[in-house]
């Protein structure tokens, strides 16, 4: 058998062929969709994926302050943030983000899905999330993705 007919072939970043992807995110549960988000970036979902280069795609989110959660999480789950300063530990809840920074929430979650390190800190730069379903984004010609066909 020939040497060159069984090698492996790794996604490069000029062979990866990123595409935009847009996503709804109205009435959907905020670790479910951040998950599914998640495998988009990684770029889970191709046959190509090579787990040490940015070969996902990258994606929209619209409606970031539709999502919801489930259980009793909007009043005794804690987002936590420090400022820099002596007794400077802020706490908010969901209910709060939610009124405040919407897509702060979904940035949270997507980003603690991701590796951490130099490539999860780039593929994080593959995100867009918008409140509302206006994006200004159509130049990149985005896809929409069903999420219910994403296991």
């Amino acid at each position: 058998m020939d040497a060159l007919s069984y090698k492996t072939k790794f996604a490069t970043k000029a062979s990866s062929g990123k595409e935009w992807l847009l996503v709804d995110a109205e009435n959907e549960v905020v670790g479910r969709l951040a998950s599914k988000v998640a495998m988009l970036l990684r770029g889970k979902h191709k046959t190509s994926f090579t787990p040490h280069s940015d070969s996902g795609s990258n994606v929209i989110i619209i409606n970031a302050e539709k999502v919801r959660f489930t259980g009793k999480k909007t009043t005794d789950k804690e987002y936590i943030r420090y400022t820099g300063y002596p007794g400077g530990q802020r706490f908010a809840s969901p209910k709060q983000l939610l009124n405040t920074k919407p897509e702060a929430i979904l940035e949270h979650a997507i980003h603690g899905m991701l590796p951490k390190g130099r490539l999860g800190r780039k593929i994080n730069t593959n995100i867009r999330i918008f409140v509302g379903t206006e994006h200004g984004m159509d130049a990149q010609q985005p896809k929409k993705v069903d999420l219910s066909k994403i296991k």
